[in-house]
């Protein structure tokens, strides 16, 4: 099978899953209390501006009407106007998911930078001293709900040392990635910790291989083996990792943007979510579950470049 044709066939797969999932958010967000009009106008509104609004909005159709013209608009790539903020959903989309990305990048760089080398050294001291310190505070990490961690870092390094600012994003390049480290921090403890237990075990698996033995029995150095026979190939199992929870880091961002006041779309979806916004809601779902999805083909491709036989 050629490259161009498996990517052809995952995009064709994506389609009915985004269908469904539009299906799924459109109905959901049918179901939450209280409704758009309840949170524009108020409790005080009168009878005939709750009507107005209603028919404005095309709120007194069924719903199978309602979804109709939502897929036809989702068809030409608008996804209707934000009730809100009185814009185009994937405008205030597009304005606010740069940010996010930066933070969820950010997390995955810093996340890579902590396990790779501290897997090595966890492998290289197997079940000695090393290995078990490097577990044993991983393992904090991992077992560390999200929003505890930020607060935990917010009140400490930011309120309490004044290290980071407690919020915000910032306005030049360096005033952002200064604002997005303790956010993509506390995102990276969680994966980081997953990443190193996974490296750890598939380099452990390598170096005992026979190509590996092979390897050192050529008078290879110890230098190359390690980079070029084990680390190629555990790589692999690390980057899977990675694109599985990538869908996780966004699911994280939602909590970790509304803790450190981050104009992401994680925060704009709680916000959204409070202002019963269906059209922003729906946006961003669907917008997020693109996003995962060319993750995962962005995975599979990676992993085809590191290991031929993939492809195969």
């Amino acid at each position: 099978m050629s490259r161009a044709t498996y990517i052809a066939g995952r995009l064709a797969q994506m389609i009915p899953t985004i269908l469904l999932i539009g299906v799924i958010v459109f109905a959901l967000t049918r179901f939450l209390p209280g409704g758009p009009i309840a949170a524009l106008l108020g409790d005080k509104a009168s009878d005939e501006a709750i009507a107005r609004i209603t028919a404005q909005y095309g709120f007194d159709q069924p719903a199978i009407v309602q979804f109709g013209k939502f897929l036809n608009l989702a068809s030409h790539g608008d996804l209707g106007d934000s009730i809100a903020y009185r814009m185009p959903a994937m405008r205030l989309i597009g304005d606010r998911l740069p940010v996010t990305l930066a933070l969820t990048g950010f997390a995955v760089a810093i996340a890579l930078g902590l396990a790779t080398p501290l897997a090595f050294v966890a492998a290289t001291y197997q079940n000695k001293a090393p290995d078990l310190l490097i577990r044993g505070v991983f393992q904090i990490g991992l077992s560390s709900p999200i929003f505890y961690v930020g607060l935990l870092l917010l009140t400490g390094l930011a309120a309490g040392l004044h290290l980071f600012p407690v919020g915000g994003y910032g306005d030049s390049f360096g005033e952002k990635i200064y604002h997005l480290i303790l956010p993509a921090l506390t995102l990276a403890l969680s994966l980081s910790a997953v990443l190193m237990r996974s490296l750890r075990a598939s380099i452990l698996t390598i170096m005992t291989a026979d190509f590996v033995d092979f390897a050192r029995a050529k008078g290879l150095r110890p230098s190359l083996v390690m980079g070029r026979h084990i680390l190629r190939n555990a790589i692999i199992a690390t980057v899977t990792i990675v694109g599985l929870h990538i869908g996780e880091l966004l699911g994280g961002a939602v909590i970790t943007e509304t803790v450190f006041a981050v104009p992401g779309v994680g925060r704009l979806m709680v916000d959204s979510i409070f202002a019963r916004d269906y059209p922003v809601i729906q946006a961003l779902t669907l917008c997020l579950a693109v996003l995962v999805s060319l993750t995962f083909l962005l995975t599979d491709l990676l992993q085809m470049a590191l290991d031929p036989r993939i492809a195969r």
